[in-house]
């Protein structure tokens, strides 16, 4: 059944964008994500150059195991951790969203 789009939108979205809440919740995020990508990208992006323009990494750490394979590894410890960072302050970040449409079905972003 085709919808004929004179329906009213569920919830009244402008106001939720115009909330303190939302524009908070938004902050919180940014503030999270941004930091968080920063870090990421410079840990992910330094093995190459550092392997490429450099042979500090190429010294023994134990044994016949260069410190190469010691931070390759890391990246890959680093990657599991930020996943499980990120889900965790995800979850704190639906439950803000949930409350804000609950204050909207309330009927305080009138």
């Amino acid at each position: 059944m085709k919808k004929s789009g004179t329906e009213p939108p569920l919830y009244n979205y402008e106001a939720i964008a115009q909330s303190p809440d939302f524009k908070a919740l938004k902050k919180k995020k940014r503030n999270f994500i941004i930091p968080i990508a920063a870090f990421f990208l410079l840990f992910y992006i330094s093995l190459p150059i550092l392997t490429s323009y450099t042979t500090i990494l190429n010294k023994p750490a134990i044994g016949d195991i260069t410190w190469v394979w010691v931070f390759a590894l890391a990246q890959f410890i680093m990657t599991w951790a930020l996943c499980m960072i990120y889900v965790s302050k995800a979850n704190g970040f639906d439950k803000d969203a949930e409350a804000i449409i609950e204050k909207e079905k309330a009927g305080d972003y009138v």
